[in-house]
């Protein structure tokens, strides 16, 4: 078993920039912690590989995170999520966090019995979004809508361009006629899109997203494993990339991201890398 402490830093990893939605939210509630991200860009995008290869990816990218320290790894991808938790636990012996649409809080505030659900296309397809509707939304109507494009258009950091607009008002005018009240952002890239969003779907309809609960989860499963750093000093975010390292940090320098950037991963597949402890 990797040896790590309190000090020891927290891994998040996902296929590009859609996981730094979820470091915002890690950074807001716990702004002490040490954070290493890593955008699988060499293998972008997940959804449209098999479940065997996400496996892969996955495994590489956690031991990646895992052999500079990682105390606990976030899987801020649904696909990667779905296809490969059960495999990463087997594998590796430091907690993990995954990501799953809000389909339970969704299901539970909505008033009109009607939510609305935007997503890749692998994970609209995923068993796992039927069971979360099957389990959690019982008596609900759960529509929902694969938005082919929009990752891209976030990857490449087009937060508010005419292409992004078009793209959403193809996709979310079919659910505003459904009459939802509650639209679910079941993608980690959608929230760099909410400001558009909500001026599209008005206020009449109320937006979540998973990357505060999958914070909140990260921050109890530290409390309970001992594992909470207890400085009071803030903590830093260091980036990694498998891709081109100047997509990654022009987005990070769009968000106003704090944090160092290290280039020395260019070109190499985190599957290369040892998946050992």
């Amino acid at each position: 078993m990797v040896d790590v402490s309190r000090d020891n830093p927290i891994g998040v990893f996902d296929s590009g920039v859609g996981g730094l939605s979820v470091v915002m939210e890690i950074q807001r509630l716990l702004p002490q912690e040490d954070i290493l991200y890593l955008a699988d860009g060499a293998n972008f995008p997940y959804g449209d590989k098999p479940a065997e290869r996400i496996r892969q990816l996955a495994l590489g990218a956690a031991g990646f995170l895992i052999e500079r320290g990682a105390k606990l790894v976030v899987v801020a991808c649904n696909t990667a999520s779905t296809a490969a938790l059960a495999a990463l636990r087997e594998t590796y012996q430091v907690p993990f966090v995954g990501m799953v649409p809000a389909i339970k809080p969704a299901s539970a505030a909505t008033r009109r019995g009607r939510v609305g659900v935007i997503a890749t296309a692998a994970t609209v397809q995923a068993e796992v979004l039927e069971e979360l509707v099957t389990q959690f939304a019982s008596g609900v109507k759960v529509f929902t809508q694969p938005c082919p494009g929009l990752v891209d258009l976030v990857e490449q950091g087009q937060f508010d361009s005419v292409q992004a607009r078009n793209l959403l008002r193809q996709y979310l005018d079919p659910l505003l006629r459904e009459d939802i009240d509650i639209l679910v952002l079941g993608c980690t890239h959608y929230p760099f899109l909410k400001p558009l969003i909500s001026e599209m779907v008005g206020g009449g309809v109320t937006i979540v997203d998973t990357g505060l609960p999958v914070a909140r989860q990260v921050e109890r499963v530290l409390l309970a494993q001992e594992l909470d750093r207890q400085s009071g000093v803030p903590g830093r975010v260091t980036y990694f990339t498998s891709g081109d390292p100047e997509r990654l940090l022009s987005v990070v320098r769009k968000l106003n991201l704090d944090g160092a950037f290290v280039d020395d991963l260019p070109g190499k597949a985190p599957e290369r890398l040892s998946t050992k402890q």
